[in-house]
């Protein structure tokens, strides 16, 4: 006797964080990379606030609390914030999240050259609990040499690391992505990119959205 699901009985509930995927409009993407190569002379340095281990971070816009190596600025347009501020928000339905208020935090640009690379780390804003994303800006045309498995890249590679634990679960996500790619997930979902070798750089850009929720509100929102 074969067994066959029923599909239309089949309710799927998936336990975990969620990184949703978009793809980024080709008038903000275009924006977002006129903006960095033509302020750049004059964009605030990110490398006191970040963990990267990298040259050229560059802030483009911050919101959160005055300090010392850092006040508020932005050199963005009105529209592309509020393309920002419209995914975070899908993301938060997306996921039927129950939130008090939201609040885009920063947004700044890293541009990673040869042996650079980002450790593992996790993001917050103003807020431990929000939003954080990677949107890819530019490429160089090869990641270099895998000097072993090369059939499982990993050069320049953004490895993002689930906190759900358990048989089963998936807690790995390193994807093939491609200029105008946008991943959402939340704060506490560590990740890292790892280096590459040769020529070229690699421009990606992150951005913090602190989210006020009621995690009481949210244990029965599905």
């Amino acid at each position: 006797m074969t067994l066959e699901p029923k599909q239309n009985n089949t309710k799927v509930i998936i336990l975990g964080q969620t990184v949703l995927k978009y793809q980024v409009p080709l008038d903000v993407y275009n924006a977002i990379n006129h903006i960095y190569e033509d302020k750049y002379p004059i964009l605030p340095k990110a490398n006191k606030q970040l963990i990267g281990k990298i040259e050229k971070e560059h802030s483009l816009y911050y919101q959160g609390d005055n300090e010392d190596i850092v006040q508020h600025h932005n050199l963005l347009t009105h529209d592309v914030l509020k393309w920002f501020e419209n995914t975070f928000e899908h993301y938060l339905e997306f996921n039927r999240i129950i939130y008090e208020k939201k609040k885009l935090n920063s947004i700044w640009v890293n541009q990673m050259f040869e042996h650079e690379y980002n450790p593992v780390h996790v993001h917050q804003g103003t807020l431990h609990t929000g939003l954080s994303s990677v949107m890819i800006l530019k490429m160089p045309e090869s990641f270099g040499v895998e000097y072993s498995s090369e059939d499982k890249p990993q050069n320049g590679k953004l490895q993002i690391m689930g906190s759900a634990a358990g048989q089963f679960a998936n807690t790995d996500y390193c994807p093939e992505f491609k200029e105008r790619d946008f991943f959402i997930f939340p704060y506490d979902v560590r990740h890292c990119v790892y280096p590459f070798n040769g020529p070229g750089y690699r421009r990606t850009l992150s951005s913090n959205c602190d989210v006020a929720h009621n995690p009481i509100q949210n244990r029965a929102r599905f």
